[in-house]
């Protein structure tokens, strides 16, 4: 909070979702991994296919939060609002584990 009552500029609290990227030989590979990864609830999965051919899976969870605290300096949140905050971003944190 000390911190926080110090900044001058803009502040976000950001919580950044899980995401596990597996570099796969083959497209069925990807596609098994894409399944599984949907039915445990990673629903932003995804598979690219670069231009040489390389195949990547991406497991990626939903679980973000961004949301601003200060503006221009001036605190916009309670130190309570802060606190509830962290308690929402450690429960993601260990949705992700």
């Amino acid at each position: 909070m000390t911190a926080l009552e110090k900044a001058s500029g803009d502040v976000v609290f950001k919580f950044e979702p899980f995401v596990f990227h597996v570099l796969c030989r083959e497209l069925q590979d990807a596609q098994l991994l894409h399944s599984v990864a949907v039915d445990s609830g990673f629903r932003n999965s995804g598979i690219t296919v670069g231009k040489g051919g390389k195949i990547t899976m991406a497991v990626r969870s939903t679980h973000c939060l961004e949301v601003p605290l200060s503006h221009k300096g001036r605190l916009m949140v309670s130190e309570e609002y802060i606190e509830f905050l962290v308690h929402v971003a450690n429960q993601k944190m260990e949705e992700n584990i």
